[in-house]
């Protein structure tokens, strides 16, 4: 079985195919948030106690995608922007950039970042599959440690697209 026509997981599901499931869900819903804004919309900072801006949530999300499953869990080099952006710098760079991209661009990056991040995952046998490289000068993290990090991430910055993207097109729910 596969998650249902509105993309919600499987109730009875194995661990593994119920991590997919509920992350691509939220990726999904973070496309959806960015993809209902124009390009203005989606660099405009609508909360005021906030810098971020949809595009900036969405365009973070991609670089973590790469980050965790290509760099960490696949062992990989990042690819662009990643490769050559200064994050080392401007760690910020990933939110802050994206006010010169589109929202097709950004929705792209996102794209082209979450099919790496699935492909990669696909190679790995089992869930215990470890990183090469050790993290937080600890040791490696699994795959299934990345799919619940990603989990945690994708659906926290979905929150922050909700709010987000509600104050700017004033839609209440």
């Amino acid at each position: 079985m596969s998650a249902d026509a509105e993309g919600y997981p499987e109730l009875d599901a194995d661990e593994r195919t119920t991590l997919e499931q509920f992350l691509d869900q939220y990726r999904r819903r973070a496309l959806s948030c960015l993809e209902r804004l124009t390009d203005v919309q989606a660099r405009t900072r609508s909360l005021p106690a906030t810098d971020l801006t949809p595009g900036g949530v969405v365009k973070h999300l991609a670089h973590l995608e790469d980050h965790w499953f290509i760099a960490r869990v696949g062992g990989g080099e990042l690819p662009e922007p990643w490769a050559s952006a200064p994050l080392d710098t401007q760690p910020q760079w990933d939110f802050e950039s994206a006010a010169g991209d589109t929202v097709e661009e950004i929705s792209a990056l996102y794209r082209a970042a979450c099919t790496r991040s699935r492909h990669v995952a696909s190679r790995l046998p089992t869930l215990d599959s470890r990183a090469p490289r050790p993290s937080f000068g600890k040791g490696p993290v699994t795959l299934r440690w990345v799919m619940v990090h990603m989990l945690e991430e994708t659906a926290c910055h979905v929150g922050h697209l909700d709010l987000l993207t509600d104050a700017i097109t004033e839609q209440r729910p």
